[in-house]
């Protein structure tokens, strides 16, 4: 029987009128991959921010038995000493440094006032070597991929001498082929004697690393499976995860009609803001009626999100050109400002960086983008505005004790509810949604889908960006497939397969 490296006795954390952990145990075997899963505000990040030293010693109740010896962990510097490595979703890497500058961050080679930098980069290239990085140590972490980014974040890891590594929602922002490479590094890194964590939504992905999988539901251990005893499908999984077995992944949108156009692009192209000559989107026509769903599906870097803030009010790009038509009208939006005006929403797959303000009420980013709707003479209501987020907190269902608490204490599936919120309040005509359930669990992923369903129910138009093939193809009415910056086809819900997505990206290319 192999030995247990870390046991979490009986956690409690609590914050500010939530108890986020309710006598939480978890144990850990050494060698082994081990799944956290549970819904968005189970628990499973705070639980492994009390691990990690985030959530300092004193700050909860319990304890922590890491390799046969009780912790007090103040810091992530303790935790790291100990050889237990935390990766954020956000990944704390900085662009204008170097790979090797990024995976010493902290952790220097040399002397206190000189660094040597042949040792740096020397060194750097062997642990870049070990996680599958083919990229010299002295390119900036800018020019290169999220998903390499991701491994240069493990590359680190294994610079501190990481015993016990904590993926939290490591694939969130990559790429199936992404994914799926740093899956098997995972499994690598197990045969060379690592035991990780890992925390993610996508059920397929822990279905194939984990050894084991702890639910956390509502703040507390539900149960434990393990491979080639229990059954670990993502079945199993959401019922253990919810409480309750979800039947279809996709509710059935029944009786909509779908009407007239709504938007149409034409001919519309966009450049890169900073390298002039880069096309980005190139030459793109598509269309939304009332009523509908559209999906755009494409591999990273296809130009669906250029694609999608340009339109909105030329957010991104230079020299754009192309027409417009809202409702068969040609329109010129200038700005955000613009585009709000004439009924055209954006929510941005960027939450945290683009889509609220972190360490402002929910209340006050639920109004955000329609101030009219609460103000009189340019003065906030704040009554009006309570009673407006209050509306939509129980219309989304979104998990919180107060409309008063700020954003940024709340779990990522509630983060995107409010900024739904915020931009189903500006009542727009036609919503775009950029990857609208990026790092949120099943159970709040079905609650936004329902929240489109009644969106189109009520005559609005919806276009749904999405890395997410099934969600594509569950959810949209018709599917435009992007490559290179162009319309690579368009597939009728009947007709559409991920076969047929992919042979559409892998029939087209920017030579044609």
């Amino acid at each position: 029987m192999a030995r247990i490296l870390l046991e979490m006795k009986n956690i409690t954390k609590t914050f500010p009128g939530v108890k986020a952990l309710d006598n939480v145990n978890l144990q850990v075997e050494e060698g082994e991959i081990h799944a956290l899963v549970g819904e968005n505000g189970a628990g499973k990040s705070t639980l492994m921010n009390v691990l990690s030293g985030v959530y300092p010693h004193g700050t909860y109740t319990g304890d922590i038995i890491y390799n046969g010896e009780i912790c007090s962990f103040h810091d992530i510097k303790d935790s790291e000493a100990k050889g237990i490595v935390i990766i954020h979703q956000e990944l704390a890497l900085i662009p204008y440094m170097t790979i090797g500058e990024n995976i010493f961050l902290g952790n220097e080679r040399g002397k206190k006032f000189a660094i040597n930098w042949d040792q740096t980069y020397g060194m750097a290239e062997k642990y870049t070597k070990q996680v599958g990085l083919s990229e010299s140590p002295r390119t900036l972490i800018k020019d290169i991929g999220v998903g390499k980014q991701q491994l240069v974040e493990i590359a680190k890891a294994l610079a501190k001498k990481a015993r016990l590594l904590i993926l939290d929602e490591p694939t969130s922002s990559l790429n199936e082929s992404d994914s799926r490479a740093l899956l098997d590094l995972m499994l690598k890194l197990k045969k060379e004697g690592m035991t990780c964590i890992i925390i993610s939504h996508k059920l397929n992905e822990v279905s194939y690393v984990a050894d084991k999988i702890t639910v956390i539901r509502d703040g507390s251990t539900i149960e434990t499976l393990r491979k080639g005893v229990d059954d670990l499908s993502e079945d199993r999984i959401i019922k253990g995860m919810v409480g309750r077995e979800i039947a279809d992944r996709f509710p059935k949108r029944n009786g909509v009609k779908i009407g007239e156009i709504n938007m149409e692009i034409k001919n519309w192209t966009v450049y890169h803001p900073l390298y002039s000559e880069r096309k980005v989107v190139d030459n793109v026509s598509m269309n939304v009626r009332k009523g509908e769903v559209v999906g755009i599906s494409g591999l990273m870097g296809a130009g669906r999100t250029e694609l999608a803030m340009s339109v909105f009010g030329k957010s991104y790009g230079t020299n754009i050109s192309g027409s417009l038509l809202l409702n068969g009208k040609e329109v010129n939006l200038k700005s955000a400002r613009d585009a709000i005006e004439h009924k055209l929403a954006y929510v941005t797959e960027d939450r945290k960086g683009d889509g609220l303000i972190l360490s402002n009420a929910i209340k006050t980013n639920t109004t955000l983008a329609n101030l009219k709707g609460v103000s009189s003479r340019g003065v906030i209501n704040p009554d009006k505005e309570y009673a407006v987020a209050v509306e939509y907190k129980e219309k989304l269902r979104t998990k919180c004790p107060s409309v008063e608490q700020n954003v940024g204490n709340l779990s990522g599936g509630n983060q995107q509810k409010v900024l739904l919120a915020k931009w189903m309040f500006a009542d727009p005509d036609v919503l775009i949604l950029d990857e609208p359930t990026r790092g949120i669990d099943v159970g709040a992923k079905y609650e936004i889908y329902c929240i489109i369903n009644d969106l189109v129910s009520a005559g609005k138009s919806v276009i749904m960006i999405s890395s997410e093939l099934p969600e594509v193809l569950g959810m949209s009415d018709r599917i435009y497939v992007m490559n290179e910056g162009r319309i690579a086809g368009e597939l009728n819900a009947a007709e559409a397969s991920q076969e047929k997505v992919m042979a559409c990206i892998l029939n087209s290319s920017k030579g044609e």
